[in-house]
């Protein structure tokens, strides 16, 4: 059974921030999106890293997965597995298209239940960043932290396929993450007439469109 998604529940119960970082190889940009979900501290850990389940709500994954080993998701990114505090944090980089940025993940306890947080941290890319801003990658960030929600609330079901993101609730979905990316990239100082425009042409890319001119 395929179960849909609660999308316009999703869309508020995450938060997303923007802020910077200095690195040794100068300034980056850090993301971070952080969801609280209704599961222990070991189930949230288990689902994010245990090779069997991950596929269930984001992709195929394969290689060493363990500290110092790498890591392949399938048609997406790369890395090697920097450090891991098992049930509570591991780092790792995130290799995809000739760029090398760090992702944190982190699980804690709170009264609800168990709440994630993951920092994606790249260097600035000011060509990027203007085209597509924040939800480049946060609106994928997104989609993962929706498979997971779904995931988690009926371990047994089939995901979505693909074409989700192109239809009448994902392209809904697409939407409000890259508008609400956009909302947090205002708050980090962005004029509100980028911000938007860049929203459009993330929206775009995901759905398919030809992108907003």
């Amino acid at each position: 059974m395929t179960m849909q998604p609660d999308t316009a529940r999703q869309i508020d119960t995450v938060e997303r921030r923007l802020g910077t970082r200095t690195l040794e190889g100068g300034e980056a940009r850090v993301a971070t999106i952080e969801q609280t979900y209704d599961t222990t501290v070991d189930d949230l850990w288990d689902a994010l890293t245990n090779p069997e389940r991950i596929p269930r709500w984001f992709l195929p994954v394969s290689g060493d997965l363990r500290t110092g080993g790498h890591y392949q998701l399938e048609g997406n990114a790369n890395g090697t597995i920097q450090t891991c505090e098992p049930p509570h944090v591991f780092t790792a980089t995130w290799e995809f298209g000739g760029e090398v940025s760090w992702i944190e993940v982190r699980v804690e306890p709170v009264p609800e239940g168990a709440r994630l947080a993951l920092e994606h941290t790249a260097h600035v890319n000011d060509e990027w960043w203007d085209q597509y801003g924040p939800g480049a990658t946060g609106v994928g960030w997104d989609l993962a932290l929706l498979g997971l929600a779904t995931h988690l609330a009926a371990p047994d079901a089939e995901k979505p396929d693909e074409s989700w993101i192109t239809q009448g609730p994902g392209r809904a979905f697409a939407t409000a993450s890259s508008d609400r990316w956009a909302e947090a990239s205002i708050a980090a100082g962005t004029p509100e007439d980028q911000a938007r425009a860049a929203a459009g042409r993330t929206t775009a890319f995901y759905t398919g469109d030809d992108a907003p001119a």
